[in-house]
């Protein structure tokens, strides 16, 4: 509960998405692509809407947008007001994302998916502490929030002495995850160094990556996530840039081994940003959270994603989408995924309503919200009944 010398504002980000099994709608799809020789200031030209922070959305503001507002609850104490200029910046995502690659980077979230199919001794594989494990994804298959995701079909093993079948995920899955899109990018064979990587992340937006557990345990080997990942990822219809998130600045995670050169980075580059998932199913009035997590449990920067992705020379271009991977945090209520929730599927997450899931069921709608506070400044003083002289 906030103090009663706070005021609070409501607006964007959030990521709001359902399981259907109708097709896709092609009507919010992001409509165009960042040119690639645009700079940042050129993104900031084309797209840039600064909201005041006291001034609620107009009328013509609000309907001249497809998608529905999501949400992003930003709370401040008056006397902060116009401490940290600008407070916030909110743009439209009106791009398609030109590459879309996924990271790995929650160690929790590794570490509960190792225990799982691996066993604690070996949870986490040999590489995860040296280096942002990340996969590319299918950029055309990101959708705006609101596009409905249709239950995808493949390849699946669910006897391991029998052979492979076909057919509908039974394990469909989410990830709580954020992005953040590329501003200018870099020359082919020019890597971006860790220490000027944050010239290059243009703003950041809420994630969901859709996944079919069952789809992709049977196809991960060796190669990584392939059906089970490239059917939809949706991502929040706001991007909001990393000026306006300075405020929620944290000192970065301690990393042990100390990663590489290429990779040490000692300038803070982790947010505190409250995170929240939750299901509405079908017959339900009001959606349940089944999860409470935070970005600062993220163990690889975007820093040190994005140093690690151009090392090799590998050319990022505007408009490009990093994902952090799934966000879980130590407690069993911070998890990330349902995967984890169920613990693979052994036990039940309660949505109240008499309902319950393991995985999601058809018709179910997601809400991933964010959260960000600022904190609340004061003063106090001491009267010391004496009179003045």
């Amino acid at each position: 509960m906030l103090p009663k010398a706070t005021h609070s504002i409501k607006r964007s980000v959030g990521c709001k998405s359902a399981s259907s099994t109708t097709s896709p709608s092609r009507g919010q799809q992001l409509p165009a692509r960042f040119g690639r020789s645009s700079s940042r200031a050129a993104l900031y030209q084309q797209f840039q809407t600064l909201l005041s922070a006291s001034a609620p959305f107009p009328a013509s503001f609000t309907a001249s947008f497809p998608a529905p507002l999501p949400t992003l609850f930003i709370s401040f104490s008056p006397s902060t007001r116009g401490a940290f200029p600008p407070l916030l910046h909110i743009l439209w995502v009106s791009i398609h994302a030109g590459d879309y690659t996924d990271f790995y980077s929650s160690r929790q979230h590794a570490t509960n998916v190792g225990i799982m199919f691996r066993g604690k001794e070996n949870a986490l594989m040999p590489n995860w502490l040296h280096l942002p494990v990340g996969y590319h994804g299918r950029a055309s298959s990101v959708v705006v929030s609101g596009t409905p995701i249709r239950r995808p079909v493949g390849q699946m093993k669910p006897d391991n002495d029998k052979p492979p079948v076909f057919g509908a995920c039974k394990r469909l899955d989410i990830e709580l995850e954020m992005a953040f899109f590329v501003g200018p990018g870099n020359k082919h064979g020019e890597p971006i160094p860790v220490n000027r990587a944050h010239e290059h992340i243009f703003g950041m937006v809420l994630m969901n990556d859709w996944s079919a557990r069952d789809i992709q345990k049977w196809e991960y080997v060796p190669l990584g996530p392939f059906l089970s990942k490239s059917f939809g990822t949706t991502i929040s219809p706001w991007v909001v840039t990393m000026e306006a998130l300075m405020p929620f600045l944290l000192p970065n995670p301690i990393q042990d081994p100390k990663p590489l050169p290429y990779l040490q980075d000692e300038e803070p580059y982790t947010f505190d940003i409250n995170l929240f998932v939750a299901i509405k199913g079908e017959g339900m009035s009001m959606p349940t959270t089944i999860c409470r997590s935070n970005f600062k449990h993220m163990y690889w920067t975007m820093k040190q994603q994005l140093a690690h992705h151009s090392i090799n020379g590998c050319n990022l271009r505007p408009g490009d989408l990093l994902a952090s991977g799934t966000i879980s945090g130590p407690e069993p209520e911070s998890f990330g995924s349902m995967l984890e929730l169920s613990w693979n599927g052994t036990k039940e997450i309660p949505l109240g309503h008499g309902q319950s899931r393991k995985f999601l069921q058809d018709g179910d709608e997601i809400i991933i919200t964010a959260m960000i506070q600022l904190p609340t400044l004061s003063l106090a003083g001491k009267f010391n009944g004496q009179k003045q002289q």
